[in-house]
This record gives structure tokens, C-alpha cells and sequence, in this order.
């Protein structure tokens, strides 16, 4: 009978042996459907689970609702226990004794705390991943001193030295993954630190860019394809209204002098471009001083 539900599109795997009823998403964005599967089969590993538990890592910043860079391949699972027989392969357990204060729910399930997933994030992820995590959880009102403080605290070091510089470069200014990328690509590069939101007052209003080093007169912003096709970005999303609103934008802000640096999604190859491109408006004498930071790695 299930096989059969499956087959007629009424039921779909979340994981092995759970199944959910399959919904009518078609006025919900792809991004968002994928992320309500992963959190489902949070919610299935949960349910199979009868000690203390609590979900953690890239599993806790989904259900925190935190922007991720990717949607977690395995769901991340906090015990004080070691299992024993055969563990599921889409599960990714960590034996650790989780403190009181280390603990909350989000989404009916339980998981750890935000200051907590940020920490435990920024020690384990890619430095890129654990930026878009933590910056949204600083917009999000995270205690970055707290965060300090469980990373002091913690005994096992791996990672300590790159959790230390996701938490002193988190910034609540990014509105989006992308711009967090734009952000790491130019720190990793060894440009000064950017101001978030960079305002940009024109004639009849103040503009902000992604990004902006105003002691230089230098600005980039994060140019997204998806808000220029309908539906990109939300249902209903209007991209010829979208095209417009950022010609006026685009045509304001150049009056006035300024001209951002404006950056498209691109791979590993074209990083040297963007970089290129940014350190290009610098002076000379202050490009000189540019160095790519050897603790960081390459975006994923």
C-alpha cells in the first residue's frame, strides 16, 4: 500500500522507513521546500530516538530558521551516550555531556542553543558556512560574548583558531548567503575589514551597498541572477519590476560619483576575478598590503 501511495504521489521517503504526505507546494520557492524536507527528517530521526537527545550543528541552525550556505547531507544529533549496533548513515552523532544552559527547542524539537550551534558550527564547518550561519544569528540578536565564552570553554581545540575568526568577523549586515560570500572573499583576500550596508545617500534617497570601504570610496555589491527571473526569489516575484527598481537605483547611485563593483555567483576559478576587481579601486600604496589570509581556505 505504501509503494503504491509513493508511486501515485501521495506519499513521499523522508528517510529510510518514515514517509510524510506529499503537499501542494506550488506557491512555495524550491528553497524553502527543501529546507521543510530537511527539517522533516529531523522531526523522523527524532521520533526514532527514545534517550535525551538534542539536534545540533547545521541540523540546529536549520531549525533555528539561520540561513545556511547548504542544506546539511546528514542530520546532527547531540547524546551523552555512545550507541551501540549499527548507527543510520544519514545520522551524525556527537557523544558530548551538553550543559542546562546549553539547551532549548526550536520547532517542537530539541536542539542547541543558538550561541551554542554557532560555536559548534564555526569549529566544524568550513569558514564560509559557519560565517552565513553566524551572521544571521547575529541579526538574529546571538550574544557573540556568550559565544566566546562556550568557545573558551570547550576542551577539544580542533577548529578553536578558525571558530575564533568566524566569531570576530560575524556581521548581522549581510542580508543574504551571497553577500556573506562577497564578504569572505574579500577578507580572505587580505582587503581591511568592510563596513555592512555601506550607506549611499543620492538626490532623493539613501541607497545602501552589500559592502563599502568609505575611507576609500570603494563599494561592492552582490548582483543575484534569481531577481531578475519571475518567481526567483518568492512566488509572485515580479523580475521586470525588479529590473526597473534597480536601473533607478543603479542610475541614482552613479550620479553622485560612485560606481559599486558589482559581483555575479561565479566558482573557484572566478574568485581571483572578483578580488581582482576589488582590489583594483584601492590605492596602490594600500594594495601593496594585501595578502591572502593563510587560515582561510578557498569558498567550498
Amino acid at each position: 500500500m505504501r509503494t503504491d501511495a509513493v508511486r501515485a504521489g501521495r506519499l513521499e521517503r523522508v528517510r529510510r522507513g518514515v514517509y510524510r504526505a506529499v503537499e501542494d507546494d506550488r506557491d512555495e520557492h524550491a528553497s524553502t521546500a527543501a529546507r521543510r524536507l530537511a527539517a522533516d527528517r529531523a522531526r523522523a530521526v527524532h521520533l526514532g530516538l527514545a534517550a535525551a537527545h538534542a539536534f545540533s550543528h547545521e541540523t540546529a541552525a536549520l531549525l533555528h530558521g539561520l540561513r545556511l550556505w547548504s542544506l546539511p547531507r546528514s542530520t546532527h544529533v547531540v547524546q551523552a551516550y555512545r550507541r551501540s549496533g549499527a548507527a543510520a548513515g544519514d545520522v551524525r552523532r556527537h557523544r558530548v555531556a551538553l550543559p542546562d544552559g546549553h539547551r532549548t527547542t526550536a520547532g517542537g524539537l530539541p536542539v542547541t542553543s543558538l550561541a551554542r550551534t554557532v560555536v559548534d558550527c564555526s569549529r566544524a564547518m568550513h569558514p564560509l558556512e559557519s560565517l552565513v550561519i553566524a551572521d544571521h544569528a547575529v541579526a538574529k540578536g546571538v550574544d557573540l560574548a556568550e559565544c566566546a565564552e562556550i568557545l573558551a570553554a570547550t576542551r577539544q581545540r580542533n577548529g578553536t583558531a578558525l571558530a575564533r575568526w568566524v566569531l570576530e568577523h560575524a556581521d548581522g549586515g549581510a542580508d543574504s548567503a551571497w553577500e556573506t560570500w562577497l564578504r569572505y572573499v574579500a577578507l580572505r583576500a587580505g582587503l581591511p575589514r568592510p563596513v555592512t550596508q555601506a550607506p549611499l545617500p543620492t538626490a532623493g534617497r539613501v541607497y545602501h551597498a552589500d559592502l563599502g570601504w568609505p575611507e576609500w570610496g570603494v563599494y561592492a555589491e552582490f548582483d543575484g541572477r534569481s531577481k531578475y527571473r519571475d518567481d526567483g526569489i518568492r512566488p509572485g516575484h515580479d523580475a521586470s519590476d525588479e529590473l526597473f527598481r534597480e536601473k533607478q537605483r543603479f542610475d541614482a547611485i552613479r550620479a553622485t560619483g560612485v560606481s559599486p563593483v558589482r559581483v555575479t555567483a561565479t566558482g573557484g576559478a572566478g574568485v581571483r576575478r572578483v578580488t581582482d576587481l576589488l582590489a583594483a579601486r584601492f590605492p596602490e600604496p594600500v594594495r601593496r598590503g594585501f595578502r591572502v589570509h593563510r587560515l582561510l581556505p578557498p569558498p567550498p
